[in-house]
């Protein structure tokens, strides 16, 4: 796939930026540094990615910080740029998990990294936090080190690592670091640099929320939840799904329990609380930093760094997400709170994108993980946490949830007034059944005349009710209804946009039974995805404790899931089965489900049948109970259309890494378009110390 070089206007100096060599900060007259900031991804001054904004905020409080971004981990000398840290060293793997970062689902090396300069692969190691941890320990013996970053984050107990398929160790022992700022950071980070900066040993900083440590004793810890020991959670799966599940219920920064997991010799790992949420003040100030908003100018010659393009001109306007599906991990990484910038913030840095040369007066998103949630959950919230035990929105809306868009509403009018803006999209995503609750329809009917650029895409992930329960997800009845009602309000104003489904394979739940109504669905519609998202199991999320374990860790309840990579195989070309190279996997998952009656000519079959075998008799199916022809569409009892009659056939679906990598992992970014696809769906937050991105 080529890709084009994208030519910005010209850079600042590199004085404006963050020093990167021993020689930039002696221009600033610093012989040594407060901190080093080592990231696997380039270096982008920009307040969608996270490096940016933690060594922002360090400087703002007066401390120095030196940036070594993608060092060469075969050279111990590479991470020496800056000499020994008058403080610590500060490691992230980027905005992604390297893993993630390097591989498909299928296990097969990825060619681009969109946060590489010119997109090249290969400049960062796999399991990139343990690497950088390691190489700086072998040269600085008694440094201290604190990750961060979604690697750190998400990985910062024991975990399920889907590329090697076992449970390894938390992080925090296989990378010889001190201390791990897990969630968004800015809290932690701060806390972490006054107690080294007031001559605190890093093995004293026990207090700190938003932080794992390691300890020899526990008997400082006030009420410490026990979870199994490794040695425990290695003899058991079911071990590892109870302490997912207990690791589960204390996310909440109000109500959240300090954690101990032990190891052998006597080592224990100790996570305390999540950090509070920031406050829309503490939010706001986050985004009036310097930023010069581009990359480094050390990499103009490879044409830049890619992640940039799609988040450049586009606005975080909120943290966290009430919606808490099980395949994503902000729920381990953000949180359920939402956390909202004031109006005024978001509109001065719109302001101040229109006036950047490249701006042509689109803003690309408005949004954050769901674009539409820009108030907390409930008022109880504010003082008490979101319910360890309850979901807000599923299986059903929670009768205290508190539904508005009028704040959003407003923000949105607001950015399209502006002089220089012609259009303001939203695609970072919405939830359609949050949309439908609200008894006001002006957002629904804002978003359709002025937010939608051909083709709103959503997130129903599946069709069938049994998989949507296990991804927390709602009913396949309330998509229908929001389908419904955009093409009725896009046929009153007399536009011509679609709204194109993004569709997840393989996730738990789904047996061959599922992965044919999903491919029915596609039928009906007229969807030809030629992308599909395949289920990627990511540390820290509920459903990839489900792939490792069998169980829900929520109920302990069994749940099917497809595990070999043949069958994971079979559900993925339903989807796609008009392609002619998934023929042969379509007719075999077809009769695994005993749906041969889909294997034919008639307009309902899905796959022809070989030649010279014989066709299933047209009553067979119905035998069984079934009902393939005369089924009704999935939506609305109509055929799935758009507003003209015009189908999405030939639409491109979601990328095969999937949606929901907006997050803030420590350079991250709010992962939209191309960005979005170097992503999965299930990492989404942003990661502390290097952590930081949407």
């Amino acid at each position: 796939m080529a890709h084009k070089k994208h030519e910005p206007a010209p850079l600042p100096d590199r004085s404006a930026f963050l020093p990167v060599t021993r020689a930039d900060a002696a221009a600033r007259g610093w012989n040594e540094v407060d901190f080093v900031f080592v990231s696997g991804d380039a270096y982008v001054d920009h307040p969608s990615f996270g490096m940016a904004i933690l060594t922002r905020l360090l400087e703002a409080h007066g401390y120095s910080v030196g940036i070594i971004a993608q060092p060469d981990w075969h050279d111990p000398a590479s991470i020496d740029v800056f000499g020994r840290p008058r403080l610590a060293f500060l490691v992230s793997a980027g905005a992604m998990d390297s893993m993630v970062n390097h591989y498909t689902v299928a296990k097969r090396r990825r060619r681009y990294d969109y946060y590489s300069p010119g997109g090249e692969m290969g400049l960062r190691p796999d399991h990139a936090a343990v690497v950088y941890g390691n190489l700086i320990r072998r040269t600085y013996k008694d440094v201290p080190i604190v990750l961060g970053g979604i690697e750190a984050s998400l990985r910062r107990l024991a975990h399920y690592d889907y590329w090697q398929d076992k449970l390894k160790r938390s992080i925090l022992l296989d990378s010889g670091a001190d201390l791990i700022s897990y969630g968004m950071g800015e809290k932690s980070i701060v806390a972490i640099a006054e107690a080294l900066d007031a001559g605190l040993s890093v093995a004293d900083l026990t207090f700190i929320p938003g932080t794992v440590y390691r300890c020899r004793s526990i008997d400082h810890c006030d009420r410490p939840v026990m979870l199994p020991s490794w040695e425990e959670l290695e003899a058991d799966k079911l071990n590892y799904a109870r302490s997912f599940g207990v690791q589960y219920r204390n996310l909440d920064p109000f109500s959240a329990r300090t954690l101990v997991e032990e190891y052998p010799h006597g080592v224990y790992v100790v996570q305390n609380p999540p950090s509070e949420p920031l406050s829309t003040p503490e939010f706001d100030e986050l985004y009036r930093f310097p930023y010069t908003r581009t990359w480094h100018p050390d990499y103009a010659a490879a044409g830049g760094i890619p992640a940039l393009a799609e988040v450049k001109f586009s606005l975080t306007s909120n943290r966290g997400c009430l919606g808490d599906c099980a395949f994503c991990s902000l729920n381990f990484h953000q949180g359920r709170i939402i956390q909202a910038r004031s109006r005024e913030s978001i509109v001065a840095e719109a302001k101040e994108m229109t006036r950047d040369p490249d701006f042509k007066g689109y803003i690309h998103d408005v949004g954050g993980p769901t674009a539409n949630f820009r108030v907390p959950a409930c008022a109880k919230q504010a003082k008490h946490g979101a319910c360890p035990t309850k979901r807000c929105l599923s299986p059903e809306p929670c009768n205290k949830l508190t539904v508005t868009h009028e704040d959003y509403v407003e923000l949105l009018r607001e950015l399209r007034a502006l002089p220089g803006v012609k259009k303001v999209f939203i695609r970072s995503g919405i939830r359609f059944d949050y949309v439908l609750l609200d008894p006001d329809p002006t957002f629904f009917h804002e978003l359709v005349r002025y937010h939608v650029s051909g083709q709103l895409r959503l997130a129903p992930e599946h069709v069938s009710d049994t998989v949507l329960k296990v991804m927390g997800k709602p009913s396949n009845a309330v998509y229908e209804r929001f389908v419904d009602a955009f093409n009725d309000y896009t046929r009153e104003i007399g536009k011509e946009q679609y709204v194109l489904p993004y569709l997840m394979s393989s996730h738990p739940g789904s047996t061959m039974k599922e992965a044919v109504e999903l491919a029915e669905f596609c039928r009906d519609l007229g969807f030809n995805p030629e992308q599909v998202s395949d289920f990627y199991p990511t540390p820290s999320t509920i459903s990839t404790c489900i792939y490792y374990t069998g169980v829900d860790p929520r109920t302990m309840e069994a749940v099917y899931c497809p595990r070999s990579p043949h069958e994971k195989a079979m559900q993925r070309a339903l989807i796609q089965y008009r392609n002619p190279k998934n023929r042969a996997l379509v007719r075999e998952a077809l009769m695994a489900a005993h749906r041969e009656d889909l294997i034919g000519y008639g307009p309902k079959c899905l796959v022809k049948p070989k030649k010279g075998e014989s066709r299933p008799h047209a009553g067979d199916r119905a035998k069984r109970g079934g009902a393939s022809n005369g089924r009704r569409p999935a939506q609305g009892g109509r055929s799935r259309k758009g507003a003209n009659g015009r189908s999405g056939a030939s639409a491109r679906g979601r990328g095969a890494h999937g949606k929901d990598n907006r997050a803030n992992g420590t350079a991250g970014t709010r992962g939209k378009g191309g960005t979005k696809r170097a992503g999965t769906r299930t990492q989404q937050g942003r990661g502390t110390t290097g952590a930081s991105a949407r």
